[in-house]
């Protein structure tokens, strides 16, 4: 059995997750705003608006509150340290508040002792965790306005150009990508509208002590003892950090957390249809799209022919994984008392996961609807692959006045089963039928079974979309 070799120089320590395994989000923005340090950062962020909101409700002395908040620097605490301590604790917190506490003791003694007053852990973590969350909701929110943008430029310039329309995996009756991209463009827009209004309006501070009564909070509150000075306090905790401020505290109500998980797999769907798509339009065969070209970008370890479509392959594997991982912050709703064991400590990770898998996904998203390329000539060339036989259905339409409609139906399902066989085009067959000779000429069919004439309302539709 080989041993695991040391690492050689530079290596880097074998905890750190560098994102070997995830390059969807491998050195986009969102990975930054989600890592271990942006999640410490925004604990000590909570912290620090916490003793601040006590300082403007008259509950802590200014002076503290302001040496306390410029001691909040990530950077002068051992990420490593807190993480180990967390493991004694079952939450990173406690050695958090220990290791603050301490820092801001070297600079003041008094200060210290208003580090996380009338506090508990929840708070201060799922506090930071909404922080985190509204910072990675800005910048997907930002990716989903560049991907609507850029589609809504690719709807408009194709709102005419034809393709085939395809429904399970065959062609069915023409349509046009202005049409498919105004349809992604759609998707893309609703996730951008729910991703906003949720980090306007669902994103909230956690204010609650102990067990969700303010008891801890109440017991340091001097003068403002009573439940008024509780309702400012979460108030004002609310305006401190940019969250919003809950009817309640929420502990074991995990809404929030549910709210996140499900706007975050819809997102990650959405984003996952248009890579969904593009991954179809793209293949040899069809090559109807392409991805942009980046030198060096998809190519394979054994064919130096292929260029791999790396971003909707990217997309598509965070759109596998978040539904599932949003499955159990779903499951964590089914928390049982004032805090849970286990439940509560079960969502972080996942929820971390969402956030940069989604934000991983539509950075990519932003760059392939803005680079793609599409090729209108195949899209044209691929609509007469079956000789006709994509509009079918028009010329049973208009056979049905005469025929019938299970009559016109049957013919026309003939004349295709037959044009198929014979590999010929479904207007010579159709001409030769006594069902449709003196109705119609050669010509005239050829004209119905030109898919260009036969997309329906789709250009009206792309403009209706786009108002």
């Amino acid at each position: 059995m080989n041993e695991p070799r040391p690492p050689g120089p530079g290596a880097l320590p074998a905890y750190l997750d560098a994102g070997l395994l995830s390059p969807v989000r491998v050195g986009t923005p969102v990975e930054h705003a989600v890592g271990d340090g942006a999640w410490l950062q925004a604990m000590l962020d909570a912290e620090a608006a916490l003793v601040r909101a006590q300082a403007r409700c008259g509950m802590v002395p200014a002076e503290a509150a302001e040496l306390i908040t410029k001691a909040a620097r990530a950077e002068d605490l051992d990420l490593r340290d807190l993480a180990l301590a967390a493991r004694e604790t079952a939450n990173p917190v406690v050695g958090l508040v220990k290791a603050f506490s301490a820092m801001v003791g070297e600079q003041s003694a008094s200060a210290a002792e208003y580090v996380h007053r009338g506090s508990t852990s929840q708070d201060i973590f799922d506090t930071g965790a909404m922080l985190v969350a509204a910072r990675a909701l800005r910048l997907i929110h930002a990716d989903l306005c560049t991907v609507t943008e850029a589609l809504t430029g690719l709807a408009r310039e194709h709102r005419r150009t034809v393709m085939a329309g395809r429904t399970l995996g065959l062609h069915a009756v023409p349509t046009t990508f202005g049409l498919k991209a105004a349809g992604w463009r759609q998707l893309a827009g609703d996730a951008a509208e729910r991703l906003r209004h949720l980090a306007d309006t669902g994103l909230p501070v956690s204010l609650g002590g102990a067990a969700g009564t303010l008891a801890g909070y109440l017991s340091h509150a001097g003068d403002r003892a009573d439940a008024d000075g509780m309702w400012e306090l979460t108030a004002v905790y609310a305006e401190e950090t940019g969250l919003t401020a809950p009817p309640l505290p929420w502990h074991a109500l995990r809404t929030p957390v549910a709210d996140l998980a499900a706007a975050l797999a819809y997102t990650v769907g959405a984003l996952g249809k248009i890579a969904a798509d593009v991954l179809v339009l793209t293949r040899t065969e069809v090559g109807e799209v392409s991805e942009p070209s980046v030198a060096g970008r998809g190519a394979s370890s054994a064919m130096p022919h292929k260029r791999n479509p790396v971003l909707s392959t990217l997309i598509r594997s965070a759109a596998a994984q978040v539904p599932a991982l949003a499955s159990v912050l779903m499951q964590c709703l089914s928390t049982e008392d004032e805090r849970s064991a286990g439940m509560w400590h079960a969502e972080w990770q996942p929820l971390r996961e969402c956030l940069r898998l989604t934000g991983g996904a539509a950075h990519a998203a932003a760059e392939l609807v803005s680079g793609l390329s599409v090729h209108p000539e195949r899209m044209r060339g691929n609509t007469e692959a079956t000789g006709g036989q994509l509009v079918s259905e028009r010329v049973s339409a208009v056979l049905t006045p005469a025929l019938g409609r299970a009559a016109a139906k049957q013919v026309l399902s003939d004349a295709s089963s037959v044009a198929a066989a014979d590999g010929r085009p479904l207007a010579d067959v159709l001409a030769e039928l006594p069902q449709v000779q003196g109705r119609f000429t050669r010509a005239e069919l050829a004209a119905l079974l030109d898919p260009a004439a036969y997309t329906g309302v789709a250009a009206e539709l792309v403009d209706r979309a786009l108002v």
